[in-house]
């Protein structure tokens, strides 16, 4: 476990504790996530084909992508997505941020670009859809992510987190949430922070229904999708 997600959990009570052994929702959120990712899967093997086959003969690269981010309880696992950057992104963003002073800046604020250097023209649509994040219903399958729940962040994203990390340790990320149906990228990082942790302290299976709904929409209009 890092620096900072060790420093996240040094202020907990015996109660926090008890939250972060038992993800929130529990057994029926579980059993929820099993069904609907297994549904999913289903529904969307012919698109998740297809999407396969585009990424693949784009430039002969790596059909899926896993970046490292903060699960349950502090556990890092690989999120999958399809990959959407070319296969040298971290050199070429590295290149792009030192010629681009307004472009590190908004990187250093929101971890993302609105025009990123990395983006394949392929990866451009799936991810204005939403399409790249599809390979994640794998990631609740195997009880990493949830299909609701908190935005997933890397370990250095938890000390903007300061003590609001406590209620994003306490369950799994997810698939969709809050931040997703009120605009992703086009609020602030105070915003999603506040989304995640109102989810957790509020959380019902009604309420994971009412977001999935939400997001059809959400994903349809790419409301703060790049």
């Amino acid at each position: 476990m890092k620096s900072a997600t060790r420093s996240a959990l040094s202020p907990l009570n015996q109660t926090d504790e008890m939250h972060l052994a038992f993800p929130t929702g529990g057994l029926a959120k579980r059993a929820f996530d099993i069904f609907a990712a297994i549904s999913a899967l289903v529904i969307f093997l012919p698109l998740f084909l297809m999407i396969a086959a585009l990424v693949k003969f784009t430039d002969g690269g790596r059909i899926f992508y896993g970046h490292t981010r903060v699960g349950h309880n502090g556990r890092s696992f690989k999120c999958l997505k399809f990959r959407t950057m070319v296969p040298n992104g971290d050199e070429a963003l590295r290149r792009y941020l030192h010629n681009n002073p307004e472009a590190k800046a908004e990187w250093q604020a929101t971890r993302k670009l609105k025009n990123d250097p990395r983006v394949t023209t392929v990866g451009a649509v799936l991810r204005k859809l939403s399409l790249d994040e599809l390979p994640q219903l794998f990631n609740v399958l195997r009880g990493e992510m949830s299909i609701v729940g908190p935005r997933p962040v890397v370990d250095e994203e938890l000390t903007i987190y300061d003590t609001f990390a406590v209620y994003y340790l306490r369950t799994r990320p997810g698939l969709t949430g809050l931040w997703q149906i009120s605009g992703r990228n086009d609020v602030s990082y105070e915003s999603r922070i506040a989304f995640d942790t109102h989810y957790v302290q509020n959380w019902s299976l009604l309420q994971d229904m009412s977001i999935i709904v939400k997001t059809i929409p959400a994903v349809c209009m790419s409301r703060g999708s790049y």
